[in-house]
């Protein structure tokens, strides 16, 4: 490991360099010789390659590389290069490849490059014709020199934090084959015109544009009609961007198309029921040369149109995550080359039969799940294709277990979940494909029993086996021990009877464990213990007896353990708080365990679930619990060791969580779980103020125990608080008025204690009925129909200072009204008396008045009077 020397440029008359793949690092040096042993006006003076890739150098792009004149290419990439490109890129007048790409250069792209006098040529870089600036982390726009590279074919820019638009100037690429702007930040809408029509001499812009890549940026608006017309595109990826609107008929003119990637974008609308194309290709088809469509996650509705039917080369259709209605046209059967299938997660329905699959002898992947489609195919139907994924799950194949599955001999992946099958499984089923890794076979009715055989001969690479929520009966067998590859077993939700074999500890690399909702009895196996990769134990609803197995310890990876409703005793040990450090879910309700609980519990720093109801639990509650770091988090954290995707199980954890007195069942939002259930058992002792502190609880249940004391006016801390259940203790005192803070309580039983005085009816508490309160003899106000005793003696002294205030009003009313009138009479008679002018001016006013008010009377008067005659 060694930088590049200065001397390198002696090499006076080398043409080819090539130093990739090596250790080199540290920075390129900023000056190097050559100038005077050469006798010429830079290094290296004959040099046409430079090869530099893959090593790890370092620091800016050195000034001396922009003198090399004659050099053609130049190659960087994978480096550890920093800054900006220097604008003296231009000077390489003779430069042909430039990669860049996959460093840390971290600036904007220069407005104005040098070269144009240098080169004597009207745009720099004139012979430009690949650049290689992916996977770097430039930022700013895209710099309208780029678009002067009139020779370029090849321009990447991609994994990159560009801005902004795509100037129209692109269109100036007359000779551009490649063009990759795909991972920026473009966040506005496509151009709906862009250059290059006049300058290229042809009727569409990029007229050589065969691969264009815009997926992953924010790109809005509709799809423009510009790129209906890149006649010779290859691929076209606008994935993963914000694009709107329905798919335009032009599409049809991709004649060579042969890649098109619209996925996970918020396109809407119908298919259009005809696409352009047959006339411009001369083709019996439209997009003739299209093998992969991708428009799944978008928004489209409709129809499945017939047109999808014509794409006669189409290897991949991938229409699932949409919202399309109506049945599949039998033309889909047409496609003779199509290997992947995907419309699932839709609203299609209707009924499939063997003219949808009648010529797909190449298909290999089949994904309709999710839809409500009916098979219906005869029993002896033999399929054309031989499937290595298929997924029908909520598809009606019932009642009887479908025979033709027995042709297909290639499975890996095999979804047949909520298929309403209620028949047996066949024998020969077990023995369907050795390639096997995930079998779902849940939610249905399926009977009888597991085989006894030795599947695992069969079956040796399966790595999940779901039969969850069947009717399946009897034993498990010995036999399951034999799969040693499987990760995750579940049987939850059978009729399965007898012991858990002690063969599945021969399973050692199970990551999930699911046998709860079954009939199974006896004691825990002590080899569970060596199932040390285990993360998830469900034996719930079972008949369990016994103490936990010490040999529970070793499982130190475990996540969830839910025990909950057997018949276990003994006391809870005290090793759980100790070994279990990654434990979210602890359940081991309706059991039979005794003594106290361990204080080491509190250790448990990642738990959102603790749940040991209705034992016979005693003591007091440890005040340690306060410790329990993950509930004292006041936000809802995302659990993804739930869903076990570092196993790729395809598992979805489930908890039945007992709260507001309904049994919910959480599934997808149980990270939003936070949990303590310590009712019906027979703890004592005060109420534990430290509990208060558990800010993120949701869920607090201490019913049916002899807690004594108060509840704390801190509890108003927890605001994430939802149900809260104290009810049939012997808590005492007043209901802390802080209550009413919180906001997001929508349960509350606190029936069946010893609370006193008046109710704090405000903000939330104002929420609740009688039903929250009864049970508290000495408990007064709304909305109990007791009333408070100082309620009565209130409202008498409320009534006697109102009669107090209103004689006090009374009489100031009457005193200001005398006042008002002696004062509107004597004022004036004073102001008269002391000014005689002022009177006898006042008093010729009135007089005057006086005699017109009379003057006007008779003329009236006598108006009338003639009248009248």
């Amino acid at each position: 490991m060694s930088s590049i020397p200065s001397s390198i440029g002696n090499f006076c008359n080398l043409q080819y360099l090539d130093l990739r793949y090596n250790n080199l690092n540290g920075t390129s040096r900023d000056i190097i010789n050559g100038t005077e042993t050469c006798n010429s006006k830079s290094p290296l003076p004959n040099l046409r390659e430079l090869h530099l890739e893959n090593n790890q150098l370092m620091g800016k792009f050195p000034n001396w590389l922009g003198e090399l004149q004659n050099l053609e290419g130049l190659y960087l990439d994978n480096n550890q290069l920093q800054g900006s490109i220097p604008s003296s890129i231009g000077n390489f007048c003779n430069l042909q490849y430039l990669d860049l790409s996959y460093n840390n250069l971290n600036v904007s792209l220069p407005d104005i490059i040098n070269g144009i006098e240098t080169c004597n040529s009207k745009s720099p870089l004139p012979n430009l014709r690949e650049l290689h600036l992916g996977s770097n982390q430039l930022m700013g726009k895209f710099p309208n020199w780029l678009g002067e590279l009139k020779n370029l074919e090849k321009l990447y820019l991609d994994n990159n934090q560009l801005q902004g638009s795509i100037p129209s100037s692109i269109g100036n690429f007359c000779n551009l084959q490649y063009l990759d702007l795909s991972f920026n930040n473009l966040n506005v809408s496509l151009l709906d015109i862009i250059n290059g029509t006049e300058t290229c001499n042809s009727k569409s812009p990029l007229p050589n544009l065969r691969v264009l890549g815009l997926g992953s940026n924010q790109l809005m608006g509709k799809f423009p009609n510009w790129l209906g017309e890149l006649k010779n595109l290859e691929e076209l990826y606008l994935d993963n961007n914000q694009l709107q609107g329905s798919i335009p008929s032009s599409i049809g003119n991709f004649c060579n198309l042969q890649y098109l990637d619209l996925r996970y974008n918020k396109l809407n609308g119908s298919f259009p029921d005809i696409i352009n194309g047959t006339e411009t290709c001369n083709s019996k088809s439209p997009l003739p040369n299209l093998r992969e469509l991708h428009l799944e996650n978008n928004q489209l509705m409709g129809k499945f149109p017939n047109w999808l039917g014509e794409l006669k080369n189409l290897e991949g259709l991938y229409l699932d995550n949409n919202q399309l209605q109506g049945s599949i046209p039998n033309l889909i059967g047409n496609l003779s080359d199509l290997s992947f299938l995907d419309f699932s997660s839709n609203k299609l329905s209707g009924t499939l039969t063997k003219q949808h699959f009648w010529k797909l002898s190449k298909l290999e992947y089949l994904y309709i799940g999710s839809n409500s489609f009916r098979l219906d195919v005869s029993s002896n139907w033999t399929p054309p294709f031989q499937l290595r994924t298929l997924s029908m799950g909520s598809c009606h194949i019932g009642p009887a277990f479908p025979a033709w599955l027995q042709s297909q001999k290639n499975f890996e992946y095999l979804d047949l979940s909520n298929a309403s099958i209620s028949s047996s499984i066949p024998n020969w089923f077990w023995n369907i494909s050795s390639n096997m890794e995930y079998l779902i076979l849940s939610h249905n009715q399926l009977q009888g029993h597991l085989p006894n055989s030795n599947i695992g001969e069969f079956l040796p690479n399966l790595l999940l086996l779901s039969l969850s929520e069947n009717q399946i009966a009897g034993n498990i067998p010995d036999s399951i021990g034999h799969l040693s590859s499987l990760k995750v077993i579940d049987f939850s939700r059978n009729n399965l009877i007898g012991a858990i074999p002690s063969t599945i500890n021969n399973c050692s690399s199970l990551i999930v464990l699911d046998l709860g909702n079954n009939n199974l009895s006896g004691m825990i196996p002590k080899l569970l213990g060596s199932l040390q990769l285990l993360q998830s134990l469900h034996l719930n609803y079972n008949k369990l007896s016994g103490e936990l197995p010490s040999s529970l310890r070793n499982l130190t990876g475990l996540d969830v353990l839910d025990l909950s409703y057997n018949n276990l005793s003994g006391q809870i040990p005290a090793w759980i708080g100790t070994t279990f450090p990654n434990l979210v879910i602890l359940n081991l309700r309706s059991n039979m365990f005794s003594g106290r609980l361990p204080s080491l519990l509190s250790n448990l720093s990642s738990l959102h679930v603790l749940d040991l109801a209705q034992n016979n639990l005693m003591g007091e509650i440890p005040v340690s619990l306060v410790e329990l770091k993950a509930m004292a988090q006041d936000h809802n954290m995302s659990i993804s060791s739930l869903y076990h995707n570092r196993s790729n199980s395809l598992y979805e954890e489930r908890l039945i969580v007992v709260t507001k007195g309904l049994n919910l069942e959480y599934s997808r939002t149980l990270s939003l779980v936070v949990s303590i259930d310590l009712s019906d058992n027979n703890l004592s002792g005060e109420f534990p103020k430290g509990i208060t502190k558990l800010f993120g609880l949701v869920f607090l249940n201490l019913s049916m125990n002899h807690i004594i004391g108060r509840i704390p006016e801190s509890i108003s801390k927890q605001r994430q608080l939802s149900s809260l259940d104290l009810s049939s203790n012997k808590l005492f005192g007043s209901i802390p008025s802080s209550m009413s803070l919180l906001s997001f309580l929508g349960y509350l039983n606190l029936f069946n204690n010893n609370f006193s005085k008046k109710i704090p009816f405000i903000g939330q508490m104002s929420t609740f009925t009688e039903s929250a309160f009864a049970g508290n003899p000495n408990l007064c106000g709304t909305p109990l129909l007791i009333k408070c005793q100082d309620e009565g003696t209130d409202k008498n002294q409320s009534d006697v200072e109102d009669k107090i205030d209103g004689g006090f009003v009374d009489q100031w009313f009457y005193l200001s009204i005398g006042l008002g009138f002696a004062v509107g009479i004597l004022v004036p008679y004073f102001v008269l008396a002391m000014r005689r002018s002022w009177c006898d001016a006042y008093f010729d006013l009135v007089d005057k008045i006086v005699k017109w008010l009379l003057f006007r009377r008779r003329v009236t008067y006598a108006r009338n009077h003639a009248q009248r005659k």
